[in-house]
């Protein structure tokens, strides 16, 4: 009998991503869709071209839009920082400790660039 080797499973059932992560803490801003709730400041923990993960100090429920807000460093954009906005659905809430963050895993669904008040463009 043919059985899979145990690494092969666990590779397969752990890595459903579709895009490469990069670990980028970098400081956004996120507003709850239809929620009357200010924007809330947080930090993002990795990001990917179609998802990103980040802090929160209160659980979102799966299916939540967000949009988040923040800026590309010059490092990672090659050129000037670029701001970008993007609309998001939480796939996964984590909360490893009651007193903690939240952590918030999102797949962004749409993504603008925004201009800088400086480019006069």
């Amino acid at each position: 009998m043919l059985e899979k080797p145990e690494s092969a499973t666990l590779e397969t059932s752990q890595d459903r991503r579709a895009m490469r992560r990069f670990d980028m803490r970098l400081p956004a801003t996120v507003k709850v869709e239809n929620d009357k709730i200010d924007e809330l400041l947080t930090e993002t923990q990795n990001v990917s071209a179609r998802g990103v993960f980040l802090y929160l100090d209160r659980p979102l429920a799966e299916g939540s839009r967000i949009h988040v807000t923040l800026t590309l460093p010059p490092h990672v954009t090659l050129t000037d920082p670029v701001r970008v906005r993007f609309t998001a659905r939480v796939v996964r809430a984590e909360a490893p400790l009651p007193a903690s963050r939240v952590g918030i895993a999102a797949v962004i669904e749409d993504y603008e660039f925004l201009r800088s008040a400086a480019s006069g463009i």
